[in-house]
């Protein structure tokens, strides 16, 4: 905590920007640290706190812009592939496109304090319709509130985190070797659990290839398209005699799946 309260110090508000700007991007590289250790600073009258908090939710909204017009020309496409470098990918799409047609535009002010949510929200807002000048206000507003959270609580606890940054800096790279394992272990468990639901649905999966031969050979085959309705707007297009029945409505419209032959679901 101290090397970092240090280079912060040296390197002032456009490290924040720019280590901020990264992350939003997509960087592995974590942002609460920063703003926590720049509140902390506030706190000792070392930095500003209003220009921090600017200056990181301007860096923010660069980002946030940037995959907003890249999801505006690629839609589902960039937004599956956002959420394939999360740690959950099989929920990150579906979980993104519930909040957003249950909250609206309002989703952009609270999905960067959600793992995943954070990710897709940008992309997914220009699919979903809504307008630069209201995605601007909203993401704007929701980074000013992400990022002044984050400092707050960095300028509350400035003297605790003082007090952690001289106990670390007495444990030493201990410290560091259990932070690092921590992390390691919780994504190690993370793929772990992916690579079991992946094993157990295998046996379940038919190819493109083998289905368009049994349509082909008229097979009775009831297919179910599951996907969610934004994912329609850029590509309304189906497989032949689909139904399109969402998840959430599976159990209240089950009378209509014919039970007489194969059932094939898909979804993105």
């Amino acid at each position: 905590m101290q090397e970092i309260l240090q280079f912060v110090v040296q390197h002032g508000y456009v490290l924040l920007f720019i280590w901020v700007l990264a992350e939003q991007a997509g960087l592995p590289i974590p942002a609460t640290p920063l703003l926590l250790a720049v509140g902390a600073l506030a706190g000792q009258h070392q930095l500003n706190f209003v220009l921090a908090v600017l200056m990181a939710a301007s860096g923010s909204l660069a980002a946030d812009t940037f995959w907003y017009f890249v999801g505006k020309r690629k839609g589902a496409v960039v937004l599956n592939w956002l959420c394939k470098i999360a740690l959950e990918p099989d929920s990150c799409v579906r979980r993104t496109e519930s909040t957003f047609t249950r909250m609206g535009r309002v989703t952009l002010l609270i999905c960067k304090f959600v793992p995943g949510l954070n990710t897709a929200a940008p992309a997914l807002s220009a699919t979903a319709g809504i307008s630069l000048t209201q995605f601007v206000l909203f993401a704007w507003l929701g980074a000013l509130l992400w990022a002044s959270a984050f400092a707050g609580l960095g300028l509350m606890f400035s003297k605790q985190l003082d007090r952690l940054a001289y106990d670390v800096a007495r444990f030493g790279s201990w410290t560091l070797v259990a932070l690092v394992a921590g992390i390691a272990g919780y994504i190690l468990y993370k793929l772990y659990q992916r690579r079991r639901f992946l094993k157990e649905v295998a046996g379940a999966r038919i190819a493109p290839e083998e289905l368009k031969a049994r349509l082909d050979s008229g097979e009775a085959v009831t297919i179910i398209d599951l996907r969610h309705p934004l994912d329609l707007l850029p590509d309304p297009r189906t497989l032949p005699g689909a139904l399109r029945i969402s998840p959430e409505e599976l159990e209240r419209r089950h009378s209509e799946i014919t039970r007489g032959g194969e059932i094939v679901l898909f979804c993105t």
